[in-house]
C-alpha cells in the first residue's frame, strides 16, 4: 500500500469505528440518513477522494479507490461512498464539472435504459431506471443515456417520482421514471464522450468484488472470535475438530476472495482489464456462499438475531453478490472469452500483464 492509501485508510477506518454504530445502522434501515457519519466523510476528503486535481480535488489514484473500498464493506458503511466516486469517474471522463455529494448513477440493469432527445427548448430525457443505489438521497444522479447518433453522459438534478425500494440489506434501491425530463445543456456531455454502459458496468463489479473482500474479512474475524469466547461441553467450540474444518474452510474462501481481489484492483489501475474484473467478481461471489453459510453456521442462533453484528456484513454479502452480475454469469463470461482464445493461447493470454480487449458481450 502506497503511503496515500494508508492515509486515506486510516482515516476512513476511524470514521467507521467512531460512528458506524448499532444507532447508525438501525437508523439507516429503517429510511433515515447518516449525516454525522456522511459530514465527517466530507469533512476529511474523503467523498471526493475521486476528484483529480486537476478538477479540484485531491485526486486518489484508482488503485487507493479499490483498498478504500474494502474498508467500506469491511465496515459495512451505510452510506453511498463508493457510488459518489463511480458517478465523479462518470463526470470526469465525460468532461463535465465535479458536482458535491452524494451522488448515484445509472443504468444499473443491463435491461434499462434512458433516452436523450434534442428538443426546442433543451434536452428531454425519458426512461425508466430500476435499482439505482441511494437515489432517494443523491444530489445528482449520473446517467449514460441513448440518442439517435450515440451515447451521452447525463446529470439529472432534484430527482424526482422516486419510488422507494431496498435490497437484501436494507441498502436504498430505487426506481426512477423520467417522462420527458428537461436537462440543460450544461449537464450534458458531448456525443459519445465519456464511459461506456459497458465500462460502467464492469467498474462497478470491480466495485462491488473490493467491498466483498473487506466484508468477508470481517466475517472471518467475528467467527474466529466467537469460536474463541462461546464455551460449549467445558472448552471453547474453536477446540472441536469439526468447527476448527469448518473455519478453515471459511478462512480459505475469504483469503482467496481477497487474493483475487487485490489482483483485480491491481490490473485495473491504470486502465481498465476487463477479464481480471470478470474473474474477481465470479471467484468472490463463489467465495460468498462458503463464508456467509460457515459463519452463521458456527455463530448458531445467535448469528441470526439482529443485536448480533454478523448480519450486517453477510447480508451485505449475499446482496452485493447478485449486483453487476452473479458469479454465474461472470463464470459464462470467462468461459466466451476462453472459448475465442482458444486452449493453445489460452495460458499465454491469462499470464500476460497487459491483455488484449476481447470485447465479449456483457454477461
Amino acid at each position: 500500500m502506497s503511503e496515500t492509501s494508508n492515509l486515506l485508510t486510516d482515516a476512513a477506518r476511524r470514521i467507521f469505528l467512531d460512528l458506524c454504530t448499532r444507532n447508525c445502522f438501525e437508523n439507516a434501515e429503517a429510511g433515515m440518513w447518516p449525516k454525522e457519519l456522511w459530514n465527517a466523510l466530507t469533512d476529511t476528503g474523503l467523498v471526493a477522494a475521486a476528484v483529480n486535481e486537476e478538477r479540484g480535488g485531491a485526486g486518489a489514484a484508482m488503485l487507493d479507490l479499490y483498498i478504500l473500498a474494502r474498508s467500506v464493506g469491511y465496515y459495512a458503511a451505510p452510506v453511498p461512498l463508493i457510488e459518489t466516486w463511480l458517478a465523479e469517474l462518470m463526470l470526469s471522463a465525460a468532461k463535465l464539472p465535479p458536482i458535491d455529494g452524494p451522488l448515484s448513477f445509472g443504468p444499473i440493469l443491463r435491461q434499462d435504459s434512458v433516452f436523450l432527445e434534442r428538443k426546442a427548448a433543451g434536452w428531454e430525457l425519458s426512461g425508466q431506471l430500476k435499482r439505482i443505489p441511494w437515489a432517494r438521497n443523491a444530489a445528482a444522479l449520473v446517467v449514460i443515456a441513448d440518442t439517435n447518433e450515440g451515447s451521452r453522459t447525463v446529470v439529472v438534478r432534484n430527482l424526482k417520482d422516486v419510488l422507494q425500494s431496498k435490497n437484501y440489506a436494507c441498502e436504498p434501491r430505487d426506481e426512477l421514471r423520467f417522462n420527458k425530463v428537461m436537462v440543460s445543456d450544461d449537464d450534458v456531455s458531448e456525443l459519445n464522450c465519456g464511459m461506456t454502459r459497458s465500462e460502467v458496468f464492469f467498474r462497478g463489479a470491480l466495485f462491488r468484488a473490493q467491498e466483498m473482500a473487506g466484508a468477508m474479512e470481517r466475517v472471518l474475524e467475528f467467527t474466529v472470535t466467537y469460536a474463541k469466547e462461546r464455551i460449549q461441553f467445558g472448552r471453547p467450540i474453536g477446540k472441536f475438530q469439526a468447527v476448527q474444518q469448518q473455519i478453515a474452510a471459511l478462512a480459505s474462501q475469504a483469503a482467496a476472495g481477497f487474493a483475487v481481489a487485490q489482483s483485480a484492483a491491481e490490473s485495473n489501475a491504470e486502465k481498465l482489464s476487463r477479464f481480471e474484473i470478470a474473474a474477481a467478481k465470479a471467484r468472490v461471489g463463489e467465495a460468498v456462499s462458503v463464508v456467509a453459510g460457515v459463519a452463521h453456521q458456527v455463530h448458531a442462533a445467535i448469528g441470526f438475531t439482529h443485536e448480533h453484528p454478523l448480519h450486517r456484513n453477510t447480508r451485505r454479502l449475499w446482496a452485493w453478490r447478485d449486483e453487476f452480475g452473479t458469479e454465474a454469469e461472470w463464470a459464462a463470461w470467462v468461459g466466451s472469452v476462453a472459448a475465442q482464445i482458444g486452449g493453445e493461447k489460452l495460458w499465454e493470454f491469462v499470464v500476460a500483464a497487459d491483455k488484449r480487449d476481447i470485447g465479449a458481450a456483457l454477461p
